[in-house]
């Protein structure tokens, strides 16, 4: 599905997002992170290992809520699934764009053994709300 541009625009804004996974109980788990847009998939990045990375892992489906930051009433809203997981110099390129557009900074809370992933999640539905 093509993301509309009222989606794209708030994904690509710096607008924090809210992931929801399916844990291994079956229960909700979400966490906030920093999002991107990238040919109409949804980018997270994470470290492996992290809850996120192995429940999407075991369950691929997510949602992903995106307020704006000028009107958190207004959100842009995303159901999908996680078709690739990218790992190596790409995710490590990835995650200090994000830290930059968040920030302004590159990345600086790497630890030691750290991998990063990219999470691609291919959109099944998309709308902004409110």
């Amino acid at each position: 599905m093509a993301l509309d541009e009222q989606v794209r625009k708030i994904i690509q804004g710096r607008n924090f997002a809210f992931l929801a996974t399916v844990g291994s109980d079956g229960s909700p788990q979400v966490t906030p992170v920093w999002v991107d847009e990238e040919n109409g998939y949804i980018l997270v990045n994470t470290a492996a290992g992290r809850v996120k990375e192995r429940n999407t892992r075991r369950n691929p489906a997510v949602a992903v809520a995106v307020p704006e930051w000028s009107n958190p009433y207004r959100y842009a809203y995303v159901r999908g699934r996680v078709v690739e997981w990218i790992t190596g110099p790409k995710a490590d390129e990835h995650i200090d764009k994000l830290a930059v557009k968040y920030t302004g900074e590159k990345f600086k809370w790497r630890r030691p053994g750290d991998v990063r992933v990219i999470m691609k999640i291919k959109p099944d539905q998309a709308k902004v709300l409110g």
